[in-house]
C-alpha cells in the first residue's frame, strides 16, 4: 500500500537549452525511501538564493513530513500512534489527523480497497530479505485490517484503536500529501512553472513554459523503457506498480501492494496511474485501484469526473478511462 522508489519518469525536453541551464533550477534528493526531484523555473537570472532557499524548504518538507510519519522513526508520531492508541487516546497534530480523515473517506469510497490499517499484517513482510508471513499469521492479522477501527475524534484531535492488534501506513498517501504541501511552497514564492515528484507521486504546477510536461509512465515489465508518454500541465499523476518492492517464490510476485481483504499482494493488475488535480488523493487511489483491478477499479474512475485511469493488465495490455478515450 505504497510506494517507496520512482515509478514515473519525467521526460524533459529543454527547448532552449541556454535558457534551461540558466534558469531551470533543479535538484534530486532521496527522503521518504524514494527519490524526490523538484523543478521549477525563475525569471529573475539575479535570484539565485531565492532558487536555492526554495529548493532547501522543498526538501525540509518532505523531511519534515517523513519525520512525523514514517512507520520506520520510532519517535514518529506514526510510530507513537502504532505503539498506544488501541490502549490510549493519541492526541496528534490537525495535518496528521486531516489527512487520516482523507484516508478514512477514501475507504469509504473505495469499500476498504484503500485502508491504512493494512499494515496490520503489511509489516510482518520484508521485501528485502524475501520474507513473508505464513497463512496462519495473516488469518490471525485480517481481524484487524478494518479502517472502522480506527477512531478519529474531532474534539481533541486524537486518534485511538478498537482492535488491540490494529496497526497503520500512511505510505499509500504520505508522499501525495508531500509533493501536495511542496508545490504550495513553490505557488506561496510566485513560482509558476514546477514539477516536484516523489516516487510515483508526481505534481505540475503550469506547463513548461510553454510546452507541457511529459510524464512517461514505467513499463512494468521493461527496466529502462516507458509504456506510454502523456502531455500533462496543473495535473497530478501517482503510479502503483508491481515492480518496485518485490520479490518472486515459487513463480509468485510478492510486492508491496497489499489487498486488505487478504492480507496478501494484489495482483489483479501490474500498473495503475491515476490523474487529478488532488495529489492526495491521486496517490491514495492509485493503491486502490491497483488493489480493486481493472474491472472495478475502472468502473470507479469513470464515475470520477476530477480523475482518470491508465491500467496495464497482467497481459501488459494498456487500458484507459473514458476521459482519455479519443473519439
Amino acid at each position: 500500500m505504497g510506494k517507496f522508489s520512482a515509478v514515473i519518469v519525467i521526460i524533459l525536453f529543454a527547448f532552449n537549452s541556454h535558457l534551461a541551464f540558466a534558469d531551470w533550477h533543479k535538484k534530486s534528493f532521496h527522503v521518504m525511501g524514494t527519490l524526490a526531484h523538484v523543478e521549477f523555473w525563475l525569471d529573475d537570472d539575479a535570484a539565485q538564493a531565492t532558487a536555492d532557499e526554495l529548493i532547501v524548504a522543498v526538501e525540509q518538507e518532505m523531511q519534515r513530513i517523513d519525520q512525523t510519519m514514517s512507520p520506520y522513526i520510532a519517535t514518529s508520531a506514526l510510530s507513537v500512534i502504532n505503539r498506544d492508541a488501541a490502549t490510549r487516546p493519541v492526541i496528534v497534530s490537525q495535518e496528521l489527523f486531516d489527512l487520516l480523515i482523507d484516508a478514512q473517506d477514501i475507504a469509504k469510497l473505495t469499500q476498504g480497497m484503500f485502508d491504512i490499517t493494512y499494515a496490520s499484517v503489511g509489516y510482518q513482510y520484508d521485501y528485502r530479505k524475501h520474507l513473508k508471513p505464513d497463512q496462519a499469521a495473516i488469518n490471525k492479522a485480517l481481524p484487524a485490517i478494518n479502517y472502522h477501527a480506527i477512531t478519529l475524534d474531532k474534539s481533541n484531535i486524537s486518534v485511538s484503536f478498537t482492535h488491540p492488534d490494529v496497526k497503520i501506513d500512511l505510505g499509500g498517501i504520505a508522499k501525495g500529501h508531500a509533493v501536495k504541501n511542496c508545490i504550495a511552497i513553490l505557488k506561496k514564492a510566485g513560482i509558476e512553472h514546477a514539477l516536484i515528484s516523489a516516487g510515483g507521486d508526481t505534481t505540475l504546477l503550469g506547463d513548461r513554459m510553454g510546452r507541457p510536461w511529459f510524464v512517461g509512465i514505467k513499463h512494468p515489465r521493461a527496466e529502462d523503457k516507458t509504456a506510454v508518454q502523456l502531455p500533462l500541465s496543473n495535473e497530478s499523476i501517482s503510479t502503483s506498480g508491481d515492480y518496485e518492492r518485490y520479490f518472486i517464490e515459487d513463480g509468485v510476485r510478492f510486492h508491496h501492494i497489499i489487498n486488505p481483504k487478504t492480507g496478501d499482494s494484489a495482483r489483479n493488475v501490474v500498473s495503475v496511474s491515476i490523474i487529478g488535480k488532488n495529489p492526495t488523493y491521486v496517490d491514495a487511489l492509485s493503491t486502490a485501484i491497483f488493489v480493486m483491478g481493472l474491472q472495478q477499479g475502472m468502473a470507479l474512475i469513470n464515475e470520477l469526473p476530477e480523475y482518470e485511469a491508465i491500467i496495464i493488465d497482467n497481459q501488459q495490455t494498456l487500458h484507459v478511462s473514458t476521459g482519455l478515450q479519443q473519439d
